[in-house]
């Protein structure tokens, strides 16, 4: 969704606020993206991966034991590498219902309350058109 002509104006506020404040913060935050850093450690992890895998075989070829060891840990780490920077390389969101987990689309079949409860999204847009329309 795009931002209003007023939110524009308000983000561009900042963001002169922010620099006059602490240039170098704001140079280092506007050249970084995070999403890159994460892209080059899930490359990192499937390459990890692939390499572990390649020595697990050659281990496995060679017939030794410790050499088929050492790749199952690189490929196991490679996975791990890429696993935990999946979310922050592909911005993908995970869907949880609050800190009890989920539960069922509803909360009327369980017993609970009759009503769906509005997404958070919705409640946060609602919350911050009501802040600035007063």
């Amino acid at each position: 969704m795009p931002l209003s002509e007023h939110e524009q104006r308000l983000l561009e506020q900042i963001e002169r606020a922010l620099v006059d404040d602490d240039p170098k913060f704001a140079s280092s935050v506007r050249t970084g993206d995070r999403r890159n850093k994460a892209r080059r450690k899930l490359q990192l992890g499937a390459l990890l991966v692939l390499v572990g895998l390649a020595v697990l075989v050659g281990g496995a070829v060679a017939e030794s034991v410790p050499l088929g060891v050492l790749g199952f840990l690189v490929a196991f780490a490679g996975a791990a590498l890429g696993v935990l920077h999946y979310r922050g390389a592909t911005g993908a969101v995970e869907v949880s219902d609050g800190p009890a987990g989920p539960r069922g689309s509803t909360a009327a079949g369980r017993g609970g309350r009759g009503g769906r409860k509005q997404p958070m999204k919705s409640r946060l847009e609602e919350r911050f058109r009501r802040r600035y329309d007063q």
